[in-house]
């Protein structure tokens, strides 16, 4: 099995790249500077080239606030390179499980987002993920759109590291009370497209839109509260986090209130299983305490 990797350097790209696969499977991972996704002659050499068996795109826009100031950077990145990716997979009979967001959601749905909800983006950043979908579908029939939310791990930029970046500046962090969402580690989504690679490459041809996030859910400030909980041991005295309001801390892009992702189906159509989002925590808050 050869997989091919777009946006190799961000955080699922890593992980994916640097994952435990099977004996038989080699990845050929690929960064931003390897190849821009929005030229379309560019992505459909290099496919042509490479001709993996499945094709995982994580390549994407994902400044949310900037992408209110930069649309059409945000447009590019996330509608015109995956329906890029999508038309080069047609041609050569490739499937792709392309990496997608909650922020497709608003957030006001009472209960957990199942994959057949209404979409409805709050911003720049959620409209061109949401657009990015349709564009795959409208293409490629031999896809898999795997949405995900809040996710971090011990490299890039997240909310875990900026977390633990301020406490060393700040004595008192505010963090929103009124949003939630369930934590998912970059390790973990890896982890799963690694089962759905193997799936489809396997003969499971059970594509479509599914839901992957950590299990349980949690509000940012509680998000924060764990992460200095088991950052105790290794580093000083956390900050106070104070609670505040989304309305305290206003930002160029909205954010959904309910973020928490329904992931029953990709559970039962791959047999994927979701970790509690603390227990991945801990592991990448110990990962960043050794090279602390």
């Amino acid at each position: 099995m050869k997989v091919l990797v777009l946006g190799a350097r961000g955080q699922v790209g890593r992980e994916l790249c640097r994952h435990s696969w099977p004996a038989d499977a080699r990845l050929v991972g690929i960064d931003r500077l390897g190849l821009d996704i929005t030229h379309r002659e560019t992505v459909f050499a290099i496919v042509t080239d490479i001709r993996p068996d499945i094709v995982v795109n994580t390549a994407a826009y994902t400044a949310v606030d900037r992408a209110e100031s930069e649309p059409d950077a945000a447009w590019a990145a996330n509608c015109v390179g995956p329906g890029n990716i999508a038309a080069a997979c047609r041609r050569l009979g490739i499937p792709m499980i392309h990496i997608s967001t909650d922020y497709v959601f608003d957030g006001t749905k009472s209960g957990a987002y199942r994959e057949d909800d209404p979409v409805n983006p709050l911003g720049v950043y959620g409209a061109s993920k949401e657009a990015g979908e349709r564009a795959v579908r409208a293409v490629l029939s031999e896809h898999i759109i795997l949405r995900t939310a809040w996710v971090y791990s011990e490299h890039g930029h997240n909310f875990v590291k900026t977390m633990l970046r301020l406490a060393r500046e700040r004595p008192v962090l505010r963090v929103v009370r009124d949003q939630i969402g369930s934590p998912t580690s970059a390790a973990d989504i890896a982890g799963a497209i690694m089962q759905l690679a193997q799936g489809v490459t396997n003969g499971n041809a059970a594509w479509g839109t599914y839901h992957f996030a950590g299990a349980g859910a949690v509000t940012w400030h509680g998000f924060a509260e764990a992460i200095f909980d088991l950052a105790s041991c290794w580093r000083r005295p956390p900050p106070r986090v104070k609670s505040i309001t989304t309305a305290d801390y206003p930002t160029p892009a909205r954010r959904p209130g309910n973020s928490v992702l329904d992931c029953s189906r990709i559970c039962a159509a791959f047999g994927v299983e979701l970790r509690p989002w603390r227990a991945a925590l801990a592991e990448v808050i110990e990962e960043l305490g050794r090279h602390a």
